[in-house]
């Protein structure tokens, strides 16, 4: 860490995970130094939920989205000029805040343009290597050409690879001279809060882009009706679908981390996107009674569900199989 620092803090804002994982990292930070956030609309009320006092300031929008045709990784594919854009403007964007707040530090959580060759930079991540279906050797080299620009890198997981949250995707020849294993990271873990044991049989989390976020609560909502255990419902949009009015189930569009952390210790068990924060969220709270359902074509949501069922014994279920499953 730093001390006596200004420091400039941004995060990807490709759901909230990279928003809600930095919290406990910016806290650690604010003991000895002044943090300055880059936001986004999407990541702005988490940071707002942790740090009201703090000064924030506009970063482009990745506003990365999937589709109901293409896979991700071709989406992705497609979008790369817009990407390539933004990375560059954000770039840009950064020399002058840094001038106008006398920055000393910049550390980015995945935001390939948060770096700068007058400042020292950091870039935090648990994906060093990539997994993908096609061009997997080329999209790992294009990544490790951005992290490279960075001083440092920092990795929300454990330097044993026997005891890694997140496996083959931070683990093998690394090519950063300076990469430090900083552990997993929850803003959930020093919530204190009330729980009631057992309450609800299956806790739903929902997260992640339009519309496959719609797609899995429309899903799970059809298994839902046909049940009689009780649920708590995690929509993560303000998005109105009739159908979740149910009797067996309680819901919650954007509960704050008090209430989702009691949500989680009060059920037995928990559907949820395989998504790095959330497992981070699921280790560090104890929580291995896991039903994972990656996001389909999300490579790296597909390996991690994998890897914790080898790993923890986890679930996993593929979206398109979610009518065999039995609640």
């Amino acid at each position: 860490m730093f001390s006596n620092k200004t420091i400039f803090f941004g995060a990807l804002d490709w759901g909230l995970g990279h928003a809600t994982r930095s919290v406990p990292i910016i806290r650690q930070l604010l003991k000895n130094n002044t943090v300055i956030l880059g936001v986004t609309s999407l990541t702005k009320p988490i940071f707002d939920e942790g740090f009201p006092e703090l000064k924030k300031i506009d970063l482009p929008a990745y506003d990365i989205k999937y589709s109901s045709f293409f896979p991700l990784w071709l989406k992705l594919g497609l979008s790369a000029p817009r990407i390539s854009q933004i990375i560059a403007d954000e770039n840009k964007l950064l020399i002058k805040i840094t001038q106008e707040n006398n920055i000393d530090v910049v550390i980015s959580d995945n935001r390939f343009g948060l770096y700068s060759e007058k400042v020292h930079s950091v870039f935090i991540t648990h994906q060093l290597f990539l997994k993908a279906p096609v061009f997997e050797n080329f999209g790992s080299k294009l990544n490790q050409n951005y992290i490279s620009k960075f001083n440092e890198v920092w990795v929300p997981d454990f330097e044993n690879e026997k005891e890694s949250l997140s496996g083959e995707l931070c683990h093998g020849n690394l090519f950063h001279k300076n990469i430090s294993y900083i552990g997993p990271q929850s803003r959930l873990q020093d919530v204190i809060t009330e729980v009631e044991k057992d309450k609800y049989d299956y806790l739903v989390l929902l997260s992640g882009p339009e519309p496959t976020r719609t797609q899995l609560e429309e899903e799970l909502l059809k298994k839902i009706k046909l049940s009689n255990k009780k649920f708590a419902f995690v929509r993560g949009s303000k998005l109105k679908i009739q159908s979740s009015k149910l009797e067996n189930v309680d819901g919650f569009d954007f509960p704050t981390k008090e209430e989702l952390k009691k949500l989680i210790l009060s059920s037995k068990k928990i559907i949820c996107r395989s998504g790095y924060s959330t497992l981070m969220d699921m280790h560090l709270l104890g929580e291995k009674e896991l039903v994972l359902i990656p996001t389909p074509g999300q490579s790296e949501q597909e390996y991690l569900a994998d890897y914790w069922k080898q790993k923890f014994g986890t679930e996993h279920l593929p979206q398109n199989k979610i009518s065999t499953f039995t609640l």
